[in-house]
């Protein structure tokens, strides 16, 4: 339900914080009090159109904020999910008019577009009058109130699903048409292309492994004739290693002959063998390291460069030659085995459609069992609203070949408010005030299903008075005893029957030369007062005092 609303800088308000509470509130006051511009404001806090000239005159910017307090279960919260936007159980709307025209849409103080705010707004409050934007006439929307109604949530869910596994096999069904037509206009090509590329086999990453390891054995090759020289000096014929060895050994011969001399040099000696020996050692295992067969490198050669013909023949990375082998490859198998798959998706197609058709022609019956139900519920309440000789339809109209989510149905409510003559769009052939009373018994009829947790009657029991605005009155507080109702009235009956009462009234402000709304939450003496007020007018009489006394005791007759 609505908690509190709070406006600031809004045409004659400057400064208002109302708290609401269960069950029906009523709004009274003159005609010109500001009524109109409170519910404008709650609009606008619901996503209605803005406009700069909401703004108090002298002021940059109004704003506007609705804190509501609903169940954790309510759609809001999933849809806010959905959207991203955080709660933690609390729900508050605010909006910012600028004077310019510019205006700001928040959710729990977070920003959104108005439209989301205005997604959020349908799903809390519904605002019911004689105006055309805040009646609930959408006719669209009826069938969501006629499934509501009848419970039927659980059928139309089912439709849905239905309806989407058959689109969902009529687009297999065209894609693999599409496909087979494609390739039938390329199946040359398509062969030609599958055996040149299965007969090379492309792999993932080929490319780059095949030029990194030619890059390893173009190097190692300059490498290798210079490893192969080094070796060639320190073991072939010119190689300073035998020549070394022998003058030791003839050196080692003289030792004894002079005792001391040689030793030193022959010590060199060994050590300069010794490092050659193990430079030689170092050069084969290089040359082993080294070594690689011509014929690979002119392999891989062959291969990397046959890999690049191709990519730039079919304007591809070596990479994406996997995935274009394998699309290639399932566009001939769509073609070769394209007669079998189309049957197989024809059936599918026609089944998915026989089950949707099914279950939509269900739920049609199950409507029109519904709509006859509805009528009868709003019709026990049309006499006691002074709609006695009008009759309420419900205009379903079928079509097996308009298929969508929703079923085959359009529903449109109807209305024929006099005898004789055509029956039609209620939008169209109501008058304001029938329009009101129909809608009050529409809603007393579905009373909690369908419903948003806040219902608003704006002056639904204009131009009738006595019984009626009576019967309005009790239907009214019928409805809040399962929603919040609030209700701006004229009639003392509705106002009687409030658990809330708040008045409206223009104010002079002190030392400007301006009024100000403000809005007074009365009770008691000032509340029998107020209804006696609606009763007698300006001048209240002991006579009317006694009346409105009567009217808040319940003692009223009606329907």
């Amino acid at each position: 339900m609505l908690a509190s609303l709070s406006i600031r800088d809004i045409v004659l308000i400057d400064r208002l914080d109302l708290e609401f509470g269960d069950g029906m509130t009523v709004l009274t006051g003159e005609t010109g009090a500001g009524k109109s511009i409170l519910l404008d404001s709650l609009s606008l806090a619901l996503g209605g159109r803005g406009d700069g000239s909401l703004v108090r005159a002298g002021q940059k910017q109004g704003q506007i904020v609705a804190m509501f307090d609903i169940a954790p279960s309510h759609p809001v919260f999933a849809f806010l999910e959905e959207q991203g936007l955080d709660h933690d159980g609390d729900l508050i709307l605010r909006r910012v008019q600028n004077a310019d025209g510019r205006t700001r849409a928040y959710v729990n103080d977070q920003p959104v577009s108005a439209g989301m705010l205005r997604r959020v707004g349908e799903g809390l409050v519904e605002i019911h009058g004689q105006h055309d934007d805040r009646a609930l006439v959408d006719a669209s929307e009826h069938r969501v109130l006629l499934d509501a109604f009848g419970s039927l949530q659980s059928e139309l869910e089912g439709v849905r699903k239905r309806y989407k596994a058959w689109r969902k096999a009529e687009r297999d069904l065209a894609t693999l048409e599409k496909t087979i037509e494609e390739a039938r206009k390329e199946a040359d090509y398509l062969t030609a292309s599958v055996e040149e590329l299965g007969s090379f086999n492309p792999i993932e990453g080929e490319e780059e492994e095949l030029a990194a390891k030619r890059t390893t054995m173009m190097q190692s090759e300059k490498i290798a004739t210079d490893l192969n020289e080094a070796y060639e000096v320190l073991d072939g014929n010119g190689s300073p290693i035998p020549s070394l060895a022998s003058m030791m050994r003839r050196l080692e011969r003289k030792t004894e002959q002079m005792p001391g001399l040689l030793e030193p040099t022959l010590s060199h000696l060994t050590i300069a063998l010794n490092e050659l020996e193990d430079a030689r050692s170092s050069l084969e295992e290089a040359q082993r390291q080294t070594d690689f067969d011509p014929r690979e490198l002119e392999q891989i050669e062959e291969r990397l460069f046959a890999l690049r013909a191709l990519c730039r023949k079919h304007k591809v990375t070596g990479d994406e030659l996997v995935g274009l082998l394998d699309r290639m490859r399932s566009e001939l198998d769509a073609l070769d085995h394209g007669e079998e798959r189309l049957v197989a998706l024809h059936a599918a197609a026609s089944e998915t459609k026989a089950s949707y058709d099914k279950a939509a022609e269900s739920l049609s019956r199950k409507r029109a069992k519904v709509a006859k139900d509805l009528i009868k519920k709003v019709m026990v309440e049309l006499p006691s609203l002074k709609l006695e000789t009008a009759q309420f339809l419900v205009n379903q109209t079928s079509d097996a070949e308009a298929r969508s989510e929703e079923g085959i149905d359009q529903i449109e409510f109807w209305v024929q408010t006099n005898p004789g003559t055509h029956p039609g769009p209620m939008m169209k052939v109501a008058s304001g005030g029938e329009l009101s009373r129909f809608l009050l018994a529409l809603k007393v009829a579905m009373a909690d299903k369908g419903s948003a947790p806040t219902l608003v009657f704006d002056e639904i029991d204009t131009g009738v008075g006595g019984a009626v605005a009576d019967a309005i009155g009790r239907r009214l507080a019928r409805l809040a005893e399962n929603v919040q109702v609030l209700s701006v009235t004229h009639a003392p009956q509705v106002a009687s029957r409030a658990n809330a009462h708040m008045r409206i009234a223009k104010n002079a402000v002190k030392g400007e030369d301006r009024v100000a709304t403000g809005v007074t939450v009365i009770d008691g003496d000032h509340r029998e007062e107020e209804i006696a007020r609606m009763l007698a007018g300006e001048v209240i009489s002991d006579e009317a005092r006694a009346a409105a006394r009567h009217l808040i005791s319940g003692k009223t007759t009606g329907a």
